[in-house]
């Protein structure tokens, strides 16, 4: 039996109370900010193959298989490569819907470390995988997009003061 209820359930709310500000750093969202700089430091540091005929589609240089799982889960409905390639606005869509998720991913993973996140997703982008971009043209990629990263929000800092 228990001898002293009031004492465990205030002991209860104290535990409860001093894990609110864990719980609540932790399910920290995106900000939209956060998503357009990353969506443009992964358009800035696309690989340029300077063949128009790479199989891969819009500015962001994606492959025709991953877009269509992509427009699925952003738009509920497939598109073809070419209405991708043939819609920026469209294109832009589906690249921010993912990036949201693959940020919000690597925040949860990286305890909201911001610039660990940034490098987990571009290495996602570029792999599949989150971890192993750490030497040759991954590694190189991954700090592309870190410093376009940084580099947009900087912008989006001078303009909003």
């Amino acid at each position: 039996m228990i001898k002293n209820p009031i004492g465990l359930l205030l002991n209860g709310v104290i535990v409860s109370l001093g894990l609110l500000p864990l719980l609540a750093q932790a399910q920290q969202p995106i900000s939209d900010t956060q998503v357009a700089a990353m969506v443009e430091a992964l358009r800035q540091a696309a690989p340029q193959t300077k063949n128009p005929n790479d199989g891969l589609y819009s500015e962001w240089q994606v492959k025709p298989e991953t877009l269509k799982g992509w427009s699925k889960t952003c738009l509920k409905r497939e598109l073809t490569p070419t209405q991708f390639e043939n819609s920026p606005a469209i294109a832009r869509q589906v690249v921010s819907c993912i990036t949201r998720r693959e940020l919000s991913n690597q925040f949860r993973a990286t305890n909201n470390n911001e610039i660990a996140s940034v490098r987990g997703a571009a290495c996602w982008w570029m792999t599949g995988n989150y971890t192993g971009c750490d030497k040759g043209f991954t590694a190189d990629y991954v700090q592309k997009v870190v410093r376009f990263y940084q580099q947009q929000l900087s912008k989006s800092a001078a303009t909003q003061s």
